[in-house]
């Protein structure tokens, strides 16, 4: 009984310093995965770039995901011209699925995105050479503390494409099957030249067999299927 109350009072004591301790970080802890996990992302797709024709139509494409939500989300397309950032359009989205006002600032631009599965991709009519370089989709969410995220995008504009020359891999391809039908028919020849060298001993073998056999009958060993004749008697 003695050893019970400190003992006792030790663990009340431990359990109220947890208590403590967990009321005061669990909360931080817990805004802290949840702000891990509500971060804005911005994307333009697994390919980040685009080879057109000039005077061809584009689509720059854009998507935006939030684990939470959205609430007043801004965004732009943004287009480098030689170091100077250039916005091509901007706007701002209230809430889920409702299509934007979206304000653009250059000719032959046409948004696109609609905000249909959130997406705020642009269109680019008519391109031009100096329409090609890098473009940034920029969007800031308010909602996640005003968390922003953005990607880019590089559209290259050519005279004409160019037709890839398979020549090299179809080269390599035609060498690597015909290493492949070698060795296949080596292999069957192999096999077939063994199978006709055991024939041939297993005939040799029997044709061995037999004229031994017929050596004994000869020389009337015993054994032998040669009748044998009486000794004739002495008058």
């Amino acid at each position: 009984k003695i050893l019970k109350g400190p003992s006792h009072h030790y663990l009340r004591v431990v359990r109220k310093l947890v208590y403590v301790l967990s009321s005061c970080f669990l909360p931080f802890l817990c805004f802290s995965g949840a702000w891990s996990a509500q971060a804005l992302e911005m994307s333009v797709g697994k390919i980040p770039f685009l080879q057109a024709v000039n005077g061809s139509t584009v689509t720059l494409p854009c998507t935006y995901a939030s684990c939470i939500g959205i609430e007043n989300l801004y965004f732009n397309w943004q287009f480098n011209d030689n170091g100077t950032m250039q916005k091509v359009c901007e706007s701002v989205i209230p809430s889920e699925g409702v299509v934007p006002d979206v304000t653009i600032f250059r000719e032959r631009v046409e948004f696109v995105g609609k905000n249909h599965h959130n997406n705020v991709s642009i269109l680019l009519l008519n391109i031009t050479f100096e329409d090609g370089g890098q473009y940034t989709c920029f969007g800031r969410n308010p909602k996640e503390h005003h968390k922003n995220h953005s990607a880019i995008f590089n559209l290259i504009v050519v005279d004409e494409l160019r037709e890839v020359d398979n020549t090299l891999t179809i080269i390599i391809a035609s060498a690597v099957g015909g290493a492949i039908a070698l060795l296949m028919g080596f292999m069957l020849l192999k096999n077939f030249t063994l199978f006709v060298l055991t024939k041939l001993e297993e005939k040799n073998k029997e044709c061995l067999v037999t004229s031994s056999g017929i050596d004994n009958t000869e020389n009337g060993l015993s054994g032998s299927k040669a009748d044998s004749k009486p000794t004739p008697k002495k008058k």
